[in-house]
């Protein structure tokens, strides 16, 4: 009944945003790439939003010549917080910070730190879009010397440092608060944030500034160039529209932190940062587009009682086959984490001198 009641209180505030259409909440389209500058543009894919169902459509679109991946014409700050509304936060959080807690995400958390600590010994560690800071709290089990912060827009990273995740929050955006961070980092880790930003070059020139000398900088990221990515086309989870903006090939973002004076020390296109998720999530969202919509704010009434039997249907209809493509997702992740077909990317690179070049553009 919390939960109702909740909906209802938010669903004035989202009518009114939704009252003009959602064609605010985007940019006009480019017709140049925004990593290349290249005018070779090609169609790649349109979705929805598969996960919140908020309403609009997001078309990702392909540079022929670089392979950079972005979504096109490009969501607004507008647009952003619309999308990303009661997600990570409020009536969302929940269900979010449940999902960061589970016991595969720890895993790889796990996995992570011990990726990093291969090459360092960090003592103090900031964690980019930290969310609920879950990262920092396994990674310290890992690193039991290393102090660690987290950086995010949303107030999960002030609740990170109120139930002892991390030590210390900054809450905003990570370009802004680059020069008041500048040096103070032996590492810097965005785990699936890069994807999420405007502009991912000034992302890692941020990094590159709140890193000391020689601090490392850790990126894990949705690869692009996976396969399952266009057999599963719109319903693969990494694409996550609208939220994932720009996707960048493994190959782009090494030579773009070399230009930034980084030596990448490590650049691993198959292991264990692939998120066994692919064939579950795209099962769940084949069932979804046969169910009536969940009640949630941004729809104008709530679902009838009939229209809320026939979801829990087809949900029920749904389970078996959900169960058995999420068992052979888990069945099948030792072989594709050692193929073409892993959905994720990480690369380690190590500052350089603090008079090495910077890089302009996106």
């Amino acid at each position: 009944m919390a939960r109702t009641a909740d909906i209802a209180a938010r669903r004035p505030h989202y009518q009114r945003l939704l009252a003009a259409g959602t064609g605010r909440f985007f940019r006009p389209p480019r017709t140049t790439c925004p990593w290349c500058a290249s005018g070779r543009l090609r169609h790649r894919l349109r979705s929805r939003d598969h996960v919140q169902n908020k309403p609009g459509s997001f078309v990702l679109d392909e540079c022929r010549d670089c392979g950079h991946i972005f979504q096109n014409p490009q969501l607004t700050s507008e647009g952003l917080d619309f999308y990303y509304g009661d997600f990570y936060d409020g009536l969302g959080g929940e269900t979010t910070a449940k999902m960061f807690a589970g016991r595969g995400s720890v895993k790889r958390f796990r996995h992570s730190a011990r990726a990093l600590r291969a090459h360092a010994s960090p003592r103090r560690w900031l964690d980019v879009g930290t969310s609920h800071g879950h990262f920092c709290a396994t990674a310290k089990e890992e690193l039991q010397d290393t102090e660690f912060h987290g950086l995010d827009m949303g107030e999960s990273v002030e609740l990170a440092v109120k139930e002892g995740r991390i030590e210390v929050a900054y809450r905003g955006q990570f370009t802004l608060l680059a020069e008041e961070l500048a040096g103070r980092y032996d590492t810097v880790s965005m785990f699936h944030y890069l994807e999420h930003t405007l502009t991912p070059r000034g992302e890692l020139l941020a990094a590159r500034t709140a890193l000391r000398p020689g601090g490392h900088l850790l990126i894990e990221v949705p690869n692009p160039e996976s396969p399952l990515g266009r057999l599963f086309r719109g319903r693969w989870m990494p694409w996550f529209q609208p939220q994932h903006l720009h996707f960048v090939p493994i190959g782009n973002l090494c030579r773009e932190l070399e230009r930034m004076g980084f030596t990448v020390v490590s650049a691993r296109r198959r292991g264990n940062q692939h998120i066994p998720v692919d064939l579950a999530c795209a099962t769940w969202f084949w069932a979804a587009r046969a169910m009536p919509k969940e009640d949630a704010p941004w729809l104008a009434r709530p679902p009838g009682r009939a229209a809320v039997a026939v979801r829990w249907a087809v949900a029920l209809a749904a389970l078996p086959p959900l169960l058995a493509a999420y068992g052979l997702d888990l069945l099948l992740a030792p072989l594709v984490r050692r193929t073409s077909l892993s959905n994720a990317y990480r690369v380690i690179a190590r500052r350089g001198p603090d008079d090495a070049p910077e890089s302009g553009g996106n």
